[in-house]
């Protein structure tokens, strides 16, 4: 029997992940990572329910729920403290299941080490893709390697969604934002959420390890950069807000600040040409405000193990493209809530908000947490 086999563009989240969906179904797959190694990303992320799912389908929910944590006093709050919003972890799981908050590096480490040996090379650069029949051969660092299936999963700038999706470049969202992992040993936060000012938001995440994710944003141009450091810069903006943020500047490491400009991928009209498809960032990076990227990475990487098991890759689109651009259109218009620079809009939103009680606001996102995998076996497949 012949092994189909696959070569995957980049070895992170969503690369990885579907390196294991398709080894799982009997494929023969490569993952081609440009970097000498999977490095340790200065970040955090939470897992929501559906992406808890998602690694449930590739064997990994337990592994991830043993090391995530989601916990604490959260919601959303003013600048100065005041609560908008309520977040009910316990509500949350009790109606849409397990939602976990880890580090970036320990998600990536254990789905590295889901990945059969020999499957990922690392340091190996692609320079090149062409259709040839019904398959496609990929150029790179060290040589060609042919592929019935070349899946996209290099990140926003997506050299193979370039390649093959040409005039799709990243649009910028006009806001910048800063990321950054905390130590403190021995202590916990009480208070987790994000806060909202004008045209700034901040916002803070307990992570397993007596660690704190950081994140911040702010409406800026692109390619700026702070000339005394972006700790400075975090503290000269930030530094005078409620607790605990002032106290957590304070023990921040300048070393450990990233900042990088957000922007998002344009609609595309399909994820699918020929052989290849596109997933996670390459397909719909987004803005860090509803925090699925990595889920909807998760989710695009198990539904793809789903249609190539059932031999029908054009059904990918029907089951990714509306969800996951529905998924970017609300992150998108999130930030433009969080970021709101009129004072008085920006107080008209701080009254609704409060106004909003917080069973609302979390059955708001049922069709995003609900989400299952797909069956392999439903008669609506065709």
């Amino acid at each position: 029997m012949i092994v189909p086999k696959a070569v995957i563009a980049g070895g992170g989240i969503s690369g990885l992940a579907a390196a294991i969906a398709l080894t799982r179904v009997g494929w023969d797959v490569e993952v081609f990572e440009q970097a000498p190694e999977l490095g340790e990303v200065g970040a955090g992320l939470t897992l929501w329910p559906n992406a808890s799912r998602a690694l449930d389908h590739i064997g990994l929910g337990d592994r991830i729920r043993d090391v995530g944590l989601l916990a604490g006093n959260g919601g959303i709050m003013t600048s100065r403290g005041d609560r908008l919003i309520h977040a009910d972890t316990s509500e949350l799981d009790r109606r849409y299941g397990p939602a976990v908050a880890l580090h970036r590096a320990d998600l990536l480490a254990a789905l590295a080490k889901a990945v059969p040996d020999g499957v990922l090379r690392t340091g190996t650069l692609i320079t090149g893709a062409r259709l040839d029949g019904e398959g496609v051969v990929v150029s790179h660092s060290h040589g060609e390697s042919r592929a019935d299936l070349l899946v996209g999963a290099d990140g926003h700038r997506s050299v193979i969604r370039a390649r093959f999706w040409p005039g799709t470049d990243p649009i910028y969202f006009g806001a910048t934002a800063w990321r950054t992992v905390i130590d403190r040993p021995g202590q916990r936060l009480e208070v987790v959420g994000e806060f909202f000012g004008q045209g700034e938001e901040f916002g803070l995440i307990q992570l397993p390890k007596d660690q704190v994710y950081a994140f911040a944003g702010t409406l800026a141009p692109p390619g700026r950069r702070s000339p005394d450091g972006e700790l400075a810069e975090l503290r000269r903006r930030f530094g005078h807000w409620a607790a605990p943020i002032p106290q957590l500047l304070s023990e921040a490491s300048p070393d450990k600040i990233l900042r990088h400009d957000l922007s998002y991928v344009p609609k595309l009209k399909t994820y699918v040409h020929g052989p290849v498809v596109l997933i996670g960032d390459a397909a719909h990076a987004m803005t860090p405000n509803m925090g699925q990227g990595a889920c909807q990475a998760l989710e695009d990487a198990v539904t793809l193990g789903v249609v190539v098991q059932r031999g029908n890759l054009a059904r990918y689109d029907s089951l990714r493209l509306r969800r996951t651009q529905s998924v970017s259109r609300m992150s998108r218009q999130a930030a433009r809530l969080g970021l709101l620079t009129s004072p008085v809009m920006a107080a008209a939103r701080d009254r609704l908000m409060k106004l909003v009680p917080a069973s609302v606001m979390l059955r708001s996102f049922s069709r995003m947490y609900n989400w299952s995998p797909p069956c392999t076996t439903s008669s609506t497949w065709g």
